[in-house]
């Protein structure tokens, strides 16, 4: 069935957006990722990916067309569908909702924004959240904010992720204190000049439509196309997509020494990707609030008291639990169990870090297996729907990471084509900002196989729960010295087990077993993972 791409609000205070480029056309072919189009907002343009696969069957908003936030912005599903009945009920949808701009003035001037204030909603952080949670405040009433400060960490059906402020002024009113959850567009501050009487404008904020200009800030004019173009504002913003801010932070590069190619001299990713490594970079950033803060003390529990306690359960936990009872309760799991002898990988992976500047893991190995082996054996590479089996043909391996709030699974995209020291630096990476919370959610998302590893904890054999839409998930215990027979001699031994948990609708026992096969193949002789 065709899926309805509508136009996304892309910042907190977008409430329509412009499409600066289409990268795609009618007709094209859609994969999971692949980045349908560049869309201004009142922030920055910034790409848009699609979240689903299939063909582009319509454009609605043409190349330099702008329309709200929520207009039909396109329409993906198979080749040749038909979809004269979605592109009738968007019509109608937009002739029911063009009376409600015409409200009564007076009524309007009841619920209006004294000037310089913003209202600050609840952001859609991920494009399945629905309800965000406030985990802390970084800022207080009273308190000065500048444009780029962290007003507070949202938990997120995928992370908890840290909320930066695009406005500068006076932290005036907070709409949903810590602990709390609230619909995506829910009022969740109000920044303006100091003493600005924000009476009413909370309880009523959102109930008529009020003034564009009084919420929003003002939309800059594009500026004229040069050959120098500058990528800052009189009053010194830089204009960076929030991944080139992400990518430009964590690695210590001062943005003001980039120039934009993007729309505009925007930033993007490859223009950090890109920069000059030997360019002077920014000072190390602060440590962050979450290390600065003392852990709490334990309750004293007098011997032979029974003593309970209640943990709310976070945003994040509520995702887990809801998501891996649908898998573990709809997907028909099977779980199938191969031991490997791991001595050549242990001189394998010895070899290689002995390279200066080089550093691979045992998991990183067994991702590499991993990837090579689902290239051989597709079906474990595939999702389950009603109407059709989907095979991806690309590999993107999904990594499973503790965190103290429970467990993000960042994903390696094209881990087929990476090298060991390139997955062993991705892995690292992804898990080090998982644990600070510092993951995008694009980052989080698109995965087609999904390796998790306890082995470190010393856990010999485990099973886990798949995590959906894949298919399959492998657990990965670990490395246990013991007596094996080899050429018909007892001798000592490393071995490790292996557990490969399979959605029946998708890979029968004998598929599963093949490709368990051909992992051990792999893992057991390195050197072919060169091939």
């Amino acid at each position: 069935m065709a899926t309805v791409i509508t136009m996304p609000r892309l910042s907190d205070t977008m409430t329509e957006g412009t499409v600066a480029n289409w990268l795609k056309k009618v007709g094209d072919t859609i994969k999971e990722g692949d980045i349908l189009a560049e869309i201004e907002t009142d922030k920055a343009t910034m790409e848009f990916e699609s979240f689903n696969s299939g063909v582009l069957l319509h454009i609605g908003i043409e190349a330099g067309n702008s329309a709200p936030v929520d207009s039909l912005l396109a329409i993906i599903g198979k080749e040749g569908e038909d979809i004269s009945g979605l592109l009738s009920g968007a019509a109608q949808a937009a002739a029911q909702a063009a009376p409600v701009a015409e409200a009564p003035a007076a009524t309007q001037a009841a619920v209006a924004i004294p000037a310089g204030l913003k209202v600050i909603t609840m952001p859609r952080l991920s494009d399945t959240m629905t309800t965000g949670t406030v985990a802390t405040w970084l800022k207080k009433v009273g308190d000065t904010v500048n444009e780029g400060d962290i007003l507070a960490e949202i938990e997120t059906d995928k992370a908890t992720m840290e909320f930066e402020s695009f406005n500068a002024g006076t932290l005036l009113f907070i709409g949903i204190q810590e602990g709390e959850s609230a619909p995506v567009d829910s009022v969740l501050a109000i920044i303006g000049p100091a003493g600005t009487d924000i009476t009413g404008v909370a309880e009523n904020f959102g109930k008529v439509e009020a003034p564009v200009a009084q919420i929003a800030e003002p939309v800059k004019a594009p500026m004229a196309a040069t050959s120098n173009v500058s990528t800052t504002t009189s009053n010194d913003r830089i204009f960076a997509s929030p991944l080139a801010k992400q990518i430009a932070k964590d690695k210590g590069i001062n943005l003001s020494q980039i120039n934009g190619t993007g729309e505009n001299g925007r930033i993007t990713k490859s223009d950090v990707e890109n920069h000059n490594a030997s360019a002077p970079a920014v000072a190390s950033p602060s440590v962050s609030h979450s290390e600065q803060t003392v852990a709490a003390a334990k309750p004293f529990v007098p011997a032979g008291e029974m003593v309970t306690e209640k943990i709310n359960n976070s945003q994040m936990r509520k995702i887990i639990a809801k998501r891996l009872a649908e898998s573990l309760f709809t997907a028909p799991h099977y779980n199938l169990t191969i031991e490997v002898s791991m001595d050549e990988a242990m001189k394998s992976r010895a070899m290689i870090n002995a390279v200066p500047d080089t550093k691979v893991s045992f998991n990183d190995m067994v991702i590499k297996a991993c990837a090579m082996a689902l290239k051989k054996h597709p079906k474990i590479n595939s999702q389950w729907n009603e109407e059709a089996i989907t095979i991806n043909h690309h590999v993107n391996i999904g990594v499973a990471v503790a965190v103290e709030d429970g467990l993000v699974v960042p994903v390696l995209k094209f881990t087929d084509a990476m090298s060991l020291s390139q997955i062993g630096a991705g892995v690292r990476d992804l898990a080090g900002r998982a644990k600070t919370k510092k993951l995008l959610p694009n980052e989080m998302e698109g995965s087609t196989f999904t390796v998790s590893n306890l082995g470190m904890f010393g856990i010999v054999e485990f099973n886990s729960i798949i995590n959906q839409p894949n298919s399959a998930i492998l657990s990965v215990g670990a490395i246990i010295e013991k007596p094996v027979v080899k050429n018909g001699q007892i001798v000592v031994g490393n071995t490790m087990m292996l557990s490969l948990a399979c959605d029946h609708r998708t890979i029968d026992g004998a598929t599963g077993a093949q490709f368990l096969q051909t992992l051990k193949l792999f893992i057991e002789n390195p050197v072919t993972m060169l091939a």
